[in-house]
Parts: C-alpha cells; structure tokens; sequence
C-alpha cells in the first residue's frame, strides 16, 4: 500500500500509539489501515455416504481436487457464504449444518472454514471455476488430487468420524507446506 484510500496522502509503515504492529499509517489524514485475514468458507456437501469434490479450473492448485468454498464476502454470514460459494463452483443447492472445521493458516493470512451440508438433490454440474464437480465415497476420493491440506485434513476426520456417526468441531493452524 502506498497512499491513503481515504484522502490520497502517502502511507508509511509504523506503529500507530495504543497498538503493538506495524501499521499502515496516512501522513495526512493520520487514517491507520488494518490488513486483516481473509476468511475462506466452504462446505462438505453430503449425499448418503459421498461427499461432492470440484476439480479446480483455477489456480492456485488448477486440476486439482477440493470441496466447493472460497472468499468470504461482505455483507454475508458464513453460512450464506458456503452456501454461494457451492452454488458458483459446483451448481448444487445446499442446507447448511454444523460448523465442522476451522484452520488458520497464518502464513498466508487466512482463516479455512468448513460446514457440514446436505445435498438438496442431485442437479449438480461444474461451474465458472470448475473443470469438474463429481460424488466421491470415502474409497474413490483421490487423496494424492486434493489441493489443499485444510481440505485434506476435514474430509479425513470427517470419513472417520462417519463411521462412528459421532461428528465433532476439528480446530487447527497448519504451517507452512515443507518445501520440497
């Protein structure tokens, strides 16, 4: 960020009185601007004993498989979040139930949020950032195609925990990938 969004100033990088982070802070107006995490929503849509995956169209992670979430807007609630988000990649209508998983990846600035859902009916095809939207049972998930480890991590509690048909809330902060 260089200039103020709100009168146009140049910005610089201190610490604003009363706070303990560099800020971005306006010359003129004296505006500081916070820089907070992006919440990513989604759901894990069910149908009897399958769940249904989007392969990407997009990067990051094009090709590869993950369930139906994305950028959380302003002026909606997580819930209608997941719910929007389902409906643009995999054009399936939802219910929304339990919050089921939430992973802070602070490395780059994001919180994963992840819903249990019932599949309202099987009218489902990809959308604008889908290549492909397909049900998947525990044994056909191509666990070496999913994206993303937040994903990776509540579909596998989640498979394991619908054998015990008990499901809890699975809290996290994942690190950054090991570079290979």
């Amino acid at each position: 960020m260089k200039y103020c969004s709100l009168c146009g100033a140049p910005v610089e990088l201190r610490i604003p009185p009363d706070d303990n982070r560099v800020r971005h802070v306006c010359t003129g107006c004296g505006e500081v601007h916070y820089h907070n995490p992006k919440l990513v929503v989604g759901a894990i849509p069910e149908w009897q004993d399958k769940v249904l995956l989007c392969r990407r169209a997009i990067e990051p992670r094009h090709g590869l498989w993950t369930l139906p979430a994305g950028f959380m807007e302003n002026g909606e609630t997580t819930a209608e979040a997941a719910t929007r988000e389902t409906l643009e990649e995999a054009n399936a209508r939802i219910a929304i139930g339990d919050l089921y998983s939430m992973y802070s990846l602070p490395y780059i600035n994001q919180v994963h949020i992840l819903f249990r859902a019932r599949l309202l009916d099987l009218d489902f095809g990809p959308g604008q950032e889908s290549l492909d939207v397909k049900l998947f049972s525990e044994a056909e998930i191509p666990w070496d195609e999913i994206a993303f480890r937040a994903v990776r991590f509540s579909l596998e509690h989640y498979f394991a925990e619908c054998h015990s048909g008990k499901f809890s809330f699975h809290i996290g902060e994942l690190a950054p990938p090991a570079q290979s």
